[in-house]
């Protein structure tokens, strides 16, 4: 192989891989695509929860970090801790409530029989379909599905990027209050 070539290009040609792929294949897909952004969606929440346990215990544990929030640390002559100061307060609360923007519940625009608060408006359209053995209604129940989840774990991970960096901004006005101090 020169090493131009990439290591993760495959030859998918009929020769070297012939592949016959029946419904369930399809079925199976979509269903691992709904676990998957399941376990993502629920990887953000803990993400978020680490993000707000650091800072809670941050901001109880540390002197520095209570006193940004005290009057008395913005009245005096030296403007860079003033201003290190104020940056590491708007950090906290900025990180803390993204982390909690996180774990707010979400409800997507549209609703499938895998989303409880959606049952009753589509429980009797699954016994119909279940009752004339109807596949492609569950396909297309996993489909509506999988975007619902995509749209939340997209929403929750906006949250969880915008807590991580203020984490990071908290942390660096930190060190430079300590640094300086």
């Amino acid at each position: 192989m020169a090493i131009s070539e990439s290591v993760y290009s495959i030859d998918l040609s009929d020769e070297v891989l012939p592949l016959e792929l029946g419904p369930s294949a399809y079925y199976d897909h979509i269903r691992k695509i709904n676990d998957v952004f399941y376990d993502q969606i629920k990887m953000s929440d803990q993400k978020a929860a680490y993000i707000f346990t650091f800072m809670f215990a941050f901001l109880i544990s540390s002197a520095e970090g209570r006193n940004v929030f005290t009057w008395q640390r913005y009245f005096g002559d030296d403007l860079l801790a003033m201003v290190l100061s104020a940056l590491l307060a708007i950090a906290s609360i900025f990180s803390i409530i993204s982390a909690i923007l996180v774990v707010l519940p979400r409800k997507s625009a549209t609703s499938t029989t895998l989303f409880w608060g959606g049952w009753l408006s589509h429980r009797e359209t699954f016994r119909k379909a279940a009752a004339a053995g109807h596949p492609a209604y569950l396909f297309q129940q996993y489909i509506e599905n999988a975007d619902a989840l995509a749209s939340i774990a997209c929403s929750k991970y906006r949250f969880v990027n915008l807590a991580f960096r203020g984490l990071i901004v908290t942390v660096l006005a930190y060190v430079a209050i300590l640094a300086t101090g």
